[in-house]
């Protein structure tokens, strides 16, 4: 069933490493199909090229300093009672990292009409 949002909403966060898991899957993943499974309107993923967080580590794309686990966000966006009924379970499987709730205002959200 397609689902479309407009007016007030809530943009969830999450900032983690790319390397990070949960079992064998990355978080990032987990995080994506865990948000499809609750039927959320939708979630992206967007890998920095350099970042750092709480712990104060560098961590950067460039060629000269590898490294091995880039900034990831997962973003997702839905109503305010969806986002803050699946916080918990974010919370739970987010060990290192930032997990950030906004209000927004959806202008436009539309899928593909062949899906």
């Amino acid at each position: 069933m397609t689902r479309t949002l407009s007016g007030p909403a809530r943009r969830l966060t999450v900032v983690v490493g790319e390397s990070d898991v949960v079992g064998h899957r990355p978080l990032y993943g987990e995080l994506v199909h865990r948000a499809h499974t609750a039927g959320l309107a939708g979630a992206s993923v967007f890998r920095g090229i350099e970042g750092f967080g709480a712990s104060r580590q560098i961590h950067t794309s460039r060629l000269l300093s590898l490294s091995e686990d880039l900034p990831v966000s997962v973003v997702i966006v839905d109503t305010a009672d969806r986002i803050e009924a699946f916080l918990p379970q974010v919370v739970e499987l987010v060990g290192e990292g930032l997990v950030t709730v906004e209000d927004v205002e959806v202008v436009h959200h539309a899928g593909r009409s062949d899906a």
